[in-house]
């Protein structure tokens, strides 16, 4: 039985995972934190509820987890892995915010054997859409990305379109102008530069998360579209991390990683 802790459990997100874990064969939610909503029960979609509490250190101590899923905000995930990995709990995270840089010096940090492992997108299709995208750009190296989410979302670029961006710029032979810069009448219309791709983000009501990468060739284009039009899209893949963080140390970045496994 894997023994999961849920951080934001109160949450858009938090709480499908909540429901997600509690179906889940072979593991259970033993704690719901999330410090915004004390005393809040979240459903367990099993007609079950589990209140949720605040301290986070206090329920890692109470339950002994086997692993923490977190699912907040940029501003608190942080001192969220400094409690959990300090205490020797493998970390799930879809929180998206901290550097890479960072999330090494955290995963260097804790005990030997555990494992931090964050997904910027957990959803099957959108890792396909990644893959699809890096194997393009070798034979069409022109490309931009527009990344659409819901209006709450806190981070621009998404992580997703942070990732694939990083994706194309290492399968791709070269670096192709983006013209338009030089002659934009509005600063900022022609998108974020990252590691060379251009990125545009849309934060609009009623969007979940969308992204659509453009290639450009002579005559011809191509576009690769995921969409997730409801969160529980992202649960398969929240599940998948749980059953195989266990299995390694570190620090592990992307779904793809857990899907060649």
């Amino acid at each position: 039985m894997i023994d999961v802790l849920i951080t934001g459990a109160a949450g858009r997100m938090g709480s499908e995972v909540v429901k997600a874990v509690s179906a889940a064969d072979g593991m259970r939610v033993v704690a719901a934190v999330d410090p915004a909503n004390h005393g809040v029960t979240v459903s367990d979609g099993n007609g079950g509820l589990i209140a949720c509490t605040v301290d986070l250190a206090a329920a890692i101590r109470e339950h002994s987890p086997d692993v923490m899923v977190d699912f907040t905000h940029p501003s608190v995930v942080e001192s969220n892995l400094v409690i959990a990995l300090g205490a020797g709990v493998d970390c799930v995270v879809g929180t998206t915010g901290l550097p890479e840089t960072r999330l090494a010096e955290l995963a260097e940090g804790a005990p030997a054997g555990t494992c931090l492992f964050m997904a910027p997108n957990f959803a099957i299709g959108a890792i396909l859409m990644m893959r699809f995208a890096a194997q393009a750009a070798r034979y069409m190296p022109h490309v931009e990305i527009i990344e659409l989410h819901h209006d709450q979302k806190a981070d621009a670029p998404s992580g997703t379109a942070m990732l694939t961006a990083g994706l194309i710029s290492q399968a791709r032979a070269t670096v192709p102008d983006a013209p338009g810069r030089e002659t934009e009448i509005a600063e900022g219309a022609r998108g974020a530069s990252v590691q060379d791709v251009t990125v545009h983000s849309v934060r609009l009501p009623g969007m979940v998360a969308h992204q659509e990468v453009l290639f450009g060739g002579q005559g011809q284009t191509l576009t690769l579209r995921h969409d997730s039009i409801d969160r529980t899209s992202f649960m398969p893949g929240v599940i998948l991390a749980c059953r195989q963080v266990g299995a390694h140390a570190g620090l592990l970045i992307g779904l793809d990683r857990f899907m060649e496994a």
